[in-house]
C-alpha cells in the first residue's frame, strides 16, 4: 500500500522566493513523487508519496537534511511542533482523476 507524508510550513517575511527556489532545487529521492503547494501568502504544504512506509523511512534522512538547509527561512509554528507540522499515513483511497 502507498504511503504519504505531508508537511505544513510558514515562511518568514521576505524569504518566500528564497524558500521556493530552495525547494525547487532540492534533489529529492527517486522513490518519492512530491507535490509542493503555496496555501497562503507565506504558507506552504509539501506532500511526498512513497510506494510504502519503508521507502518513507529510508528517505527521512534526506528530507531532514533538506529541512535543515531551509530551517532558518521558516517561522516556528509552536514550541511543540517547531517549524513544521507533519503528518504521515497509509493511502486508503485515490479520489478523483
Amino acid at each position: 500500500m502507498s504511503f504519504l507524508t505531508s508537511v505544513k510550513t510558514t515562511v518568514m517575511k521576505g524569504e518566500v522566493e528564497k524558500y521556493i527556489e530552495a525547494v525547487r532545487a532540492w534533489e529529492a529521492t527517486s522513490d518519492m513523487n512530491g507535490y509542493f503547494a503555496q496555501t497562503g501568502e507565506r504558507c506552504f504544504c509539501f506532500t511526498g508519496v512513497f510506494k510504502d512506509k519503508d521507502s518513507l523511512v529510508e528517505a527521512r534522512p534526506q528530507m531532514i537534511a533538506h529541512l535543515d538547509s531551509v530551517r532558518d527561512l521558516l517561522e516556528e509554528i509552536s514550541a511543540d511542533l517547531g517549524v513544521t507540522d507533519p503528518v504521515s499515513g497509509n493511502i486508503v483511497s485515490k479520489v478523483g482523476y
